[in-house]
């Protein structure tokens, strides 16, 4: 599911070292050497990379590279040399301290993670900010925003495969009846979403459709300009069709007035290693066009070079 594409014969570390080294020094940086070697390597070789470029030159790689490379190919360089873990928790304290409504990597980090994965972005968080992910959330977040978030990025779900169906059942009533109230920052929504189980919420989404005939987005569709409603919308589609969801924001970050790069940046370097190939199935399917094409499209240079190499583009 994947697209990440390694070589087969890797060389060694610090022949990988050797050549980032090369790729900064002389006149002018070699932003294809750079690609060439980071492009292809995964999370556990690019911490080895980063560890073994330290004690080589006394330099931490991200450091080098925020000083040769710039603007939107330096974002996506270093989003995708950081170790995944690190990765979210830098993407989250950056949504956190410039929150807007329209915000969704906390969204995505609290719901296409596993428990244990948001735990560790979590430790990772404390480590390079010296505060909680939790404490900042409540700090820059207020209202019904703030109600829904703090437990979702608390919560350490179970994660097995277990289901109780009865509760399943009772559970999509209540939910039924705070939307048809138009209660949506209801505490009982709120517990039954940031509580329960990826397994338990996939039973509680079923049995909703089962019982009223249609899915539960569909009701919380009654104002598509309420972002609150697209905040709810947007964790349920992450439990129940990730690919789907992921193919909808990077067909939103492609096809707008300008191309949003921030958000494809996101995904692309947060997907490479997990699941891009069924989200590349899904925009093809949805839009009759490939991927790689639409991104080639939209962007230019080192940027789209570094994004088509993610996306396992020959």
């Amino acid at each position: 599911m994947a697209t990440l594409t390694v070589p087969a014969a890797v060389p060694p570390v610090a022949e990988d070292c050797e050549q980032l080294r090369k790729a900064f020094k002389g006149w002018g940086t070699n932003e294809k050497l750079i690609i060439s070697i980071l492009a292809h390597r995964d999370a556990a070789q690019r911490r080895a990379i980063r560890r073994a470029y330290a004690e080589a030159y006394g330099e931490e790689l991200l450091r080098a590279l925020n000083d040769e490379i710039h603007g939107k190919f330096e974002r996506a360089v270093i989003q995708w040399t950081l170790d995944p873990a690190e990765r979210d928790a830098v993407l989250a304290n950056e949504e956190a301290r410039k929150w807007h409504p329209g915000g969704r990597a906390l969204v995505e980090i609290a719901c296409t993670r596993t428990p244990s994965q948001l735990f560790a972005a979590k430790q990772a968080y404390h480590e390079r900010f010296k505060r909680s992910l939790e404490e900042d959330v409540a700090a820059h977040i207020t209202g019904d925003y703030r109600k829904l978030l703090v437990p979702l990025v608390t919560v350490y779900r179970y994660d097995g495969p277990e289901v109780n169906t009865s509760l399943a059942h009772s559970e999509a009533k209540i939910l039924h009846g705070k939307i048809h109230d138009k209660a949506y920052s209801d505490d009982e929504i709120i517990r039954i979403l940031t509580t329960r189980s990826k397994a338990q919420l996939l039973a509680t989404f079923n049995s909703y459709n089962d019982q009223f005939g249609h899915p539960i987005t569909k009701d919380l569709k009654a104002d598509p300009k309420d972002e609150f409603l697209g905040t709810l919308r947007a964790i349920i589609r992450c439990f129940t069709c990730p690919d789907r969801y992921f193919e909808k924001v990077i067909r939103l970050a492609l096809g707008g007035m300008g191309t949003d790069e921030n958000s494809l940046t996101r995904i692309i370097t947060t997907r490479a290693e997990v699941d891009l190939k069924l989200i590349k199935e899904a925009y093809q399917k949805r839009n009759s066009v490939p991927l790689e094409r639409a991104v080639a499209k939209d962007t230019t240079r080192d940027y789209e070079d570094i994004l088509l190499a993610l996306l396992g583009a020959e």
